[in-house]
């Protein structure tokens, strides 16, 4: 019992001493000059990204019209109109789940390719809504007070919108599934996807400003690669098929 009083204590002191430090040397603070509004994109660059952005804020809004048709009919007593809606949801959200994932796994992968500072934004757990978020969203803003070079804390950042992308995508899943066969359509149940559903648009939005900041920062040498591999991402992703809707 006093060993681990003392880990507990020893624990306090580090996260109090990191955080210390972090004033200290402003690096709670943008490690690079702060700037109004994003750094241009060279022509290169922005053929990089506007397709992908362009691909997946189209994949979200489907995504969000399909949720709220499904609400609306839902609202009107069309209940087995409802419940198809949302398993075309279930279906737009995987398929954009997967392209996030696979998104941020690149944007990992080529962290390696960058020689200078990367700006790293700090994800606020109020934004959230589900307690599953929020929670695992305070638990590494923590952790991020730990970490001083800015490639490991972009690389953190990285991790948790991949893991929480994982982590709604699955809650969701879990939903619709132990709904079907249950025939559970509770207030809760709706609740409960619309919840999952504001906290993912966040994490899409979050790994698209992600996408963009390691865009500026790679150097020219390792775009065509980037590009090929965002590009295999996205396009696999499209044309893959997912959950069925309910018939």
């Amino acid at each position: 019992m006093v060993g681990g009083m003392r880990w507990l204590v020893a624990g306090g002191i580090l996260i109090v001493v990191g955080f210390l430090l972090r004033r200290l040397l402003r690096l709670d603070r943008s490690e690079v000059p702060r700037r109004r509004g994003f750094t241009p994109l060279t022509p290169d660059r922005e053929a990089i990204y506007r397709p992908t952005v362009l691909e997946i804020e189209t994949q979200s809004a489907i995504l969000g019209i399909s949720l709220n048709d499904a609400i609306e009919e839902r609202d009107s007593a069309h209940h087995e109109i409802a419940w198809r809606l949302v398993g075309l949801t279930v279906t737009e959200w995987e398929r954009l789940a997967n392209i996030i994932t696979g998104l941020l796994n690149v944007s990992a992968k080529h962290l390696a390719d960058v020689r200078v500072v990367v700006p790293v934004r700090n994800m606020d757990s109020d934004r959230f809504r589900s307690q599953t978020l929020i929670d695992y969203v305070r638990m590494h803003e923590l952790l991020d007070q730990l970490v001083f070079s800015s490639k490991r804390r972009f690389q953190l950042h990285l991790r948790v919108l991949r893991r929480a992308a994982e982590t709604l995508t699955a809650e969701c899943l879990h939903t619709y599934r132990y709904a079907q066969p249950a025939q559970d359509r509770s207030p809760e149940l709706w609740k409960r996807l619309d919840l999952y559903f504001h906290d993912f648009d966040l994490v899409t939005k979050e790994a698209l400003l992600a996408f963009r900041t390691l865009l500026v920062c790679l150097p020219h040498s390792a775009l065509e690669a980037f590009a090929a591999e965002v590009k295999a991402v996205v396009t696999r992703s499209v044309r893959s098929t997912s959950v069925p809707a309910d018939r």
